[in-house]
């Protein structure tokens, strides 16, 4: 059964990063996949000033999503403006309604910096919201709550998972993603020494020992309801 899969990430790269692979795949089997970024990327950088920057960084999730034919949706907050208000919500609520997933991957609400952790609340709380008619936004078409995955934050901490998803097949595929975003990668390994490339490797090669495969990403779904399933719905 063809679905539409949605992924909210907190800045561009941060889908690469977690759950391109699971992307990759479902974009292979059939699904429309919907990649949606919370920020701009405006201070992402030591060097290039935020205007430029954020033009870069439009650009690079654009062709990073364009790997696997991947409708690109750009919410445009700046870095660090991202805050569980009512306003915010409502963004979050009509960007779900517009897209009608019946899959919906998030950061984990215990991430390690601001933009990741409300990204994952707000993601959490317009799953709900866009199923309600009388909460009005600038799309009033409700739409049912979606299934929920969250992928646990950055170094692994805090979240368990109980879903994972071989991405062995895709895994030149999620790199290519990644190396769009060059203006990062260039950034990381020069000024902190990071080969995030490397680092995204590492990760998945623990997640495959964990599950008997070469490359793994996991996820635990949102243990809410009604956004739990009883099926399987990953690749």
């Amino acid at each position: 059964m063809q679905m539409r899969v949605m992924a909210i990430g907190p800045h561009p790269d941060d889908l690469e990063l977690n759950c391109a692979g699971t992307l990759a795949l479902c974009k292979q089997r059939g699904d429309d996949v919907i990649m949606c970024v919370s920020c701009n990327g405006s201070q992402g950088h030591y060097r290039i000033r935020s205007p430029h920057l954020q033009c870069i960084r439009r650009r690079e999730a654009r062709a990073s999503a364009a790997v696997i034919g991947a409708e690109c949706i750009l919410i445009d907050l700046p870095d660090s403006g991202v805050y569980p208000s009512m306003e915010q919500r409502a963004i979050y609520t009509e960007v779900i309604r517009q897209a009608k997933p019946d899959i919906l991957l998030l950061p984990a609400p215990n991430d390690y910096m601001s933009d990741h952790s409300h990204t994952a609340t707000l993601g959490d709380e317009a799953s709900f919201w866009c199923s309600v008619p009388l909460y009005e936004t600038g799309y009033n078409s409700a739409c049912p709550p979606p299934a929920v995955y969250i992928w646990p934050p950055m170094g692994g901490f805090g979240v368990e998972p109980t879903e994972y998803v071989d991405i062995t097949d895709v895994w030149e595929i999620k790199k290519q993603m990644l190396l769009c975003h060059q203006s990062q990668y260039r950034w990381l390994l020069e000024h902190d020494g990071i080969d995030y490339v490397e680092f995204m490797a590492k990760t998945a090669r623990f997640r495959g020992l964990q599950c008997g495969v070469k490359y793994a990403e996991c996820f635990r779904p949102l243990d809410k309801w009604p956004r739990l399933r009883a099926e399987r719905l990953l690749p």
